[in-house]
């Protein structure tokens, strides 16, 4: 998917827009995060930009609005609920972000093909226009959710190639492309190794086994804590991670480890990169790991007072709620996406074509 420019997604031929059910007054309101959520937990390779747009796409298709206002107003109030549902909304502001802007453009694309093929009487022709312009929204949103859902295989294709016979890759996390980057090194039988730097936190629905899956695939995976990354780093060609949002200023937000893995990897001169589909660019531009508009509690102070199972609950406590971190851009190497190969500074030029 070229998500560099929301006017380039392709418009299908026009066809006759079905009349849209109205749903029963009697039937529940739709709930956006139940829907968010049920995604998320039926396809463990969705990510969380293209799971919000999917609940919003399904809330257009059982909305009743009957006007271009309506329609955005909804969009807008839907996507305050569903933020306002999580403890990290940046992944989800990407999304939503993304489909809002796509949504406006689409409109101002219809409105400008409508201006030169009819008169203003036929323009002003109220509910019957609307479906069209619905039919025609829902059509293309859907075609943009497929495309954005085939950018991780773009990226392995891409990527994969940095993985030559007899490397060992470093990585941690549990980014979906970084296992399908690795994974499509393995289909071509390309021989390397894997350090695995794994973190205290269990397995959720929502995570991949990147290290079940290669091991799957015969590929040699050493997994280590955190503590030994820097001497690990020594025995590794270069370093991989995925993203949970890319910022900016081409910095990325990711599972917690993911600075101290770059931090490391500059020190020790290895490449470090990053892969990340285009719909996690959002637009926020922290300056450094306590910038970010999330609220986390990563540090816990607390004396040595109370009795042994208080202090240990604390030290518990103080990891597992520092979720992400933040590496800026001066760590990174390049950055892969579908639309290939960059670096850090050209995701602002990529999100000004998004925006502007």
């Amino acid at each position: 998917m070229a998500v560099s420019s929301p006017n380039s997604m392709p418009t299908p031929p026009p066809e006759e827009p079905s009349t849209p059910s109205h749903r029963n007054d009697a039937s529940p309101p739709f709930d956006i995060v139940s829907t968010y959520n049920h995604l998320l937990t039926t396809d463990p390779l969705l990510t969380h930009p293209i799971a919000a747009i999917e609940s919003l796409i399904s809330l257009l298709a059982a909305s009743p609005a009957a006007t271009i206002s309506e329609t955005l107003s909804l969009l807008s109030t839907a996507t305050s609920t569903l933020k306002s549902s999580v403890t990290n909304p940046i992944a989800i502001s990407a999304g939503t972000d993304l489909f809002q802007r796509y949504i406006i453009s689409t409109l101002q694309q219809r409105s400008s093909q409508d201006a030169r093929g009819k008169s203003r009487k036929h323009r002003a022709g109220g509910a019957e226009d609307f479906r069209a312009i619905r039919g025609h929204l829902l059509t293309n949103s859907r075609l943009f959710v497929q495309r954005a859902k085939e950018a991780r295989g773009k990226i392995a294709a891409v990527a994969r190639k940095f993985v030559r016979d007899g490397s060992t890759v470093l990585t941690c996390g549990r980014s979906r492309v970084v296992a399908a980057v690795l994974g499509a090194a393995a289909d071509e039988n390309v021989r390397f190794n894997v350090i695995y730097a794994e973190d205290s936190i269990p397995l959720s629905p929502h995570s991949t086994d990147v290290v079940g899956e290669l091991r799957r695939k015969d590929v040699p995976v050493a997994v280590i804590p955190f503590a030994a990354m820097a001497s690990a780093l020594a025995k590794a060609d270069f370093a991989l991670v995925g993203a949970e949002s890319v910022v900016e200023n081409g910095g990325v937000i990711n599972s917690v480890g993911t600075y101290q893995m770059g931090l490391l990897a500059k020190s020790k001169g290895r490449p470090f990169y990053v892969v990340a589909e285009s719909h996690k660019f959002v637009r926020v531009f922290p300056l450094d790991g306590h910038d970010l508009p999330i609220k986390q509690r990563g540090l816990d102070f607390s004396t040595g007072s109370g009795d042994g199972g208080e202090h240990e609950e604390g030290r518990r406590k103080s990891v597992g709620e520092m979720d992400v971190d933040f590496t800026p851009p001066e760590l990174i190497t390049a950055i892969v996406t579908e639309n290939g190969v960059q670096t850090p500074s050209a995701v602002s030029e990529e999100l000004i074509k998004i925006w502007y």
